[in-house]
């Protein structure tokens, strides 16, 4: 028995935007951190922009592509950096569902940005001492990281409210 599939708009839309954040993962692990685990993150703004535009469904979906996807391209699938990429993913996902849930709360993508970037981090800190450093002074890095987590967060919805705006701008 042979199914078909044909790829719906709603479709075609999500891998346009899967692949852009795709792109913009693949160039931001270009660049060096001094810091390990610090990125700008600049990728996640095409999965804020999905999440106010089409919906947290859709955000759900260009998020894991583009981990699954950028992190194969990249060649660290199934490494740790992917765990770490994928459990950041994955909580800051909950974060977006669950706002959704709730109505928005309110906030802003410069909001939804630090909420979900710092949920981002704490998902990533939380593999890392569990699966890799299980040692008590990995937490004194938790201040810096979370710092940097609220200083990206705070950038990314910068840009993502200034494309929101071209977006809607006639």
């Amino acid at each position: 028995m042979q199914v078909e599939f044909t790829p719906t708009e709603e479709d075609h839309r999500i891998a346009k935007l899967a692949a852009l954040a795709i792109g913009i993962h693949v160039l931001e692990s270009a660049i060096p951190s001094p810091i390990p685990g610090i990125k700008p993150g600049l990728a996640n703004v095409i999965t804020l922009l999905t999440f106010v535009l089409y919906g947290w469904r859709a955000a759900v979906w260009v998020s894991l592509l583009r981990v699954v996807i950028g992190s194969v391209i990249v060649g660290t699938f199934f490494s740790p950096t992917f765990m770490l990429s994928l459990s950041g993913a994955c909580a800051s996902l909950v974060v977006l569902v669950v706002i959704a849930g709730s109505g928005g709360l309110g906030l802003s993508p410069i909001g939804l940005s630090i909420v979900t970037a710092m949920a981002h981090m704490a998902g990533q800190f939380g593999v890392a001492y569990a699966l890799f450093v299980p040692h008590p002074a990995l937490l004194g890095l938790l201040p810096v990281l979370m710092t940097a987590a609220l200083l990206f967060g705070a950038v990314s919805g910068v840009f993502t409210c200034k494309v929101l705006a071209r977006l809607r701008s006639p």
